[in-house]
C-alpha cells in the first residue's frame, strides 16, 4: 500500500469508513483473505534519547505518563492487554464501552491510559489512586487512552504498513472521538521546538517516531522518547522512619540493577500525599527483613525490606558516585505493567541506562 495523504480524510459518502456486518461473498468478485487477529501483540517499545531526532522523516506526539495497553475489538466483544499481556478490561469501564461504540467490526488499538490532571495533563500518581493503589481492585472509570496505533483493521493485519498509513485509517476511526477512547494527535514543527514546549507547560516529554516504519515489536529504534524529567523505576530496599512525615517514611531507599545485582542509589523523600504514603507503608510492612538487600552505609533508625517493590522515581541528574539528584516519589509500578528497574552502567563516574 503506498502512502496515503494525510491531507485528505478516509471517507466514503462524506462520512468516516467503517465497517458494516458482511454479506455474501460475490462469486465474480476476487477472494480477499482475511488475517486470523492475533490474540496478542508484544509492542514496539521507544529507544531513550537526550535529544529528539529532526527532519521531515520523523513526527511527534506527547509522551504520556501512564500504563501502555492494547485494545482488541473483534464483532462487540473488548479486550483490554497491559504492556505484559494481563486482561484488565475490568479495571478501564470507561475506555471498554466507548471502545465498542467505535463502529468497527475488528481492530487492536495500541495505545496509553492516563488520567489527566485540573491543566489537561497525564498524571500517573491519580491514575494509581483511580485503581486503588499497588495491587489495588478498583477500577478506573477516570481513565481516557489516548491511542497512537492500529495494528488490526476490519480483518487484516496492517502492522506491515508504514506508520503514516497505520495512522491514517486510526485518525478516521477516532477522527469524532471525544470520550474515553482518544486519538493521540500528531505535533507539527520542529522536533527540537516541541520538545522545548512540552517541558515549559509540565508534560513528561515526547516521542518521535519514524513515519515509514512498520510496526516492530521490541525496542528497535523507530521510535525514540525524549524526557523532560527523567523518570524510572527502582527497587525499594527500606526506608528511614520520621515522625513528622506522612505513614512515617522519611526517605525510601532504592536500588537500581547492575549486571545481575542491586546497587544502592539513594533514596527519595518527596512526593508522597497522605494517601499514598500510607498505601505504601502497608506494602512494606509486609515484606520487613533483618539484613539490607545491598550496602547502603549507615543509616539511622532504618527499616529493610526485600525488593520486592516498584517505585518510579523523577530526577533531574546523577551525582558523580551514582546517587540520584532532586528525587521525587511518583507511585508504585504494577507487575502487569512491566514493572522494570533500572539498568546502569559505570562510565568515567556518570551513571546512564535504560529501563529495560
Amino acid at each position: 500500500m503506498g502512502r496515503v495523504p494525510r491531507s485528505q480524510p478516509l471517507q466514503a459518502d462524506s462520512q468516516p469508513i467503517r465497517s458494516r456486518a458482511r454479506k455474501p461473498r460475490d462469486p465474480s468478485q476476487p477472494r480477499l483473505p482475511l488475517d486470523p487477529m492475533p490474540a496478542r501483540i508484544e509492542p514496539c517499545l521507544a529507544l531513550l534519547k537526550s535529544r529528539p531526532p529532526i527532519g521531515p522523516d520523523w513526527i511527534y506526539e506527547i509522551k504520556w505518563d501512564g500504563y501502555r495497553i492494547a485494545v482488541h475489538l473483534n464483532n462487540g466483544n473488548v479486550r483490554i492487554l497491559t504492556r505484559g499481556g494481563h486482561d484488565w478490561t475490568h479495571r478501564f469501564p470507561a475506555i471498554e464501552a466507548d471502545a465498542k461504540r467505535l463502529g468497527v467490526g475488528s481492530a487492536i488499538l495500541d495505545g496509553e491510559a492516563v488520567v489527566l490532571d485540573e491543566q489537561g495533563r497525564p498524571d500517573f500518581g491519580q491514575l494509581q489512586q483511580s485503581l486503588g493503589g499497588r495491587g489495588g481492585k478498583l477500577n478506573s472509570g477516570a481513565s481516557i487512552m489516548f491511542a497512537f496505533d492500529l495494528l488490526y483493521f476490519d480483518g487484516h493485519d496492517i502492522r506491515s504498513l508504514e506508520l503514516t498509513a497505520r495512522r491514517y485509517f486510526l485518525r478516521s476511526l477516532l477522527q469524532h472521538a471525544q470520550g474515553s477512547v482518544r486519538l493521540s494527535e500528531d505535533l507539527e514543527g520542529d522536533g527540537r521546538e516541541i520538545f522545548a514546549s512540552a517541558c515549559e507547560h509540565g508534560l513528561e516529554g515526547i516521542m518521535a517516531k519514524y513515519k515509514d516504519s512498520p510496526y516492530r515489536s521490541g525496542r528497535l529504534g523507530e521510535w525514540v522518547k525524549v524526557k523532560c524529567v527523567r523518570s524510572d523505576g527502582f527497587a525499594i530496599i527500606g526506608y528511614e522512619r520520621s515522625t513528622a512525615a506522612f505513614g512515617g517514611i522519611g526517605r525510601l531507599l532504592l536500588a537500581a540493577r547492575k549486571g545481575n545485582k542491586l546497587v544502592y542509589v539513594g533514596g527519595v523523600g518527596t512526593g508522597f500525599n497522605e494517601r499514598s504514603a500510607l498505601e505504601l507503608r502497608a506494602q512494606m510492612d509486609k515484606i520487613t527483613t533483618s539484613k539490607p538487600a545491598v550496602e547502603t552505609g549507615r543509616k539511622r533508625d532504618a527499616v529493610y525490606v526485600r525488593p520486592k517493590l516498584v517505585a518510579e522515581v523523577e530526577y533531574r541528574a546523577w551525582t558523580h558516585d551514582g546517587k540520584l539528584r532532586h528525587a521525587s516519589y511518583k507511585g508504585l509500578r504494577e507487575m502487569q505493567d512491566n514493572a522494570a528497574v533500572y539498568e546502569m552502567a559505570d562510565f568515567g563516574g556518570t551513571a546512564v541506562g535504560e529501563r529495560k
